[in-house]
């Protein structure tokens, strides 16, 4: 069986933005409709029945009544909910705008959908590394538990914004941003890497 959302349900999304950017898709909880035949890849692609959206436009209305609940996904208007699959994490930071250095830097990300977020408590940098490769991803959250993954170039340049700074008793090499100091490593780690 075919799920799709309403061209009427997503009317009334739009109309509930009230011409701002995001409508209150945390206020909306209608009924479950069933999971869409839609994904979002790694690297941010929007993938409908097998083929990629292409129109920006729409990829950017879609990620607008995005929800997370748990571990998983849905496309939500006031009237429709509707699964969808996420295979790392929803949005791709492009882009990191630094301001100030060091402990009194303040970081703002750029999303592949145009979301711009101000890392801080509320917004946290988070860091993880693949168990078997080690390879480290960074994510930022953009929003109710909506995280962008940092694609390759603004991780390096987030990287050359670290410091090191002690945590406890530890010595961390991290980054701050708006005062909230993130750690990813001991700073001993470093001279082994």
């Amino acid at each position: 069986m075919s799920v799709n959302l309403s061209k009427g349900g997503l009317e009334q999304a739009q109309k509930a933005a009230n011409g701002k950017d995001l409508p209150p898709v945390h206020l909306w909880n209608p009924p479950f409709c069933g999971d869409l035949d839609m994904q979002i890849k790694r690297d941010g692609t929007w993938i409908h029945e097998g083929r990629p959206i292409n129109r920006p436009e729409m990829v950017r209305m879609f990620s607008s009544i995005l929800k997370k609940e748990g571990a998983d996904y849905f496309l939500v208007t006031p009237v429709e909910k509707v699964g969808i699959t996420v295979e790392d994490a929803p949005f791709v930071a492009l882009d990191i705008d630094a301001s100030e250095d060091g402990r009194t830097q303040s970081l703002r990300f750029t999303t592949h959908v145009g979301d711009v977020v101000l890392a801080d408590e509320g917004h946290p940098i988070r860091f993880t590394s693949d168990p078997v490769t080690q390879e480290p991803s960074v994510y930022v959250m953009v929003r109710a538990g909506l995280e962008a993954r940092l694609d390759r170039k603004t991780f390096y340049r987030l990287i050359d914004l670290g410091h090191e700074q002690k945590v406890d008793a530890t010595v961390m090499f991290g980054i701050t941003s708006m005062g909230a100091f993130f750690p990813m490593m001991p700073a001993e780690h470093l001279s082994q890497d």
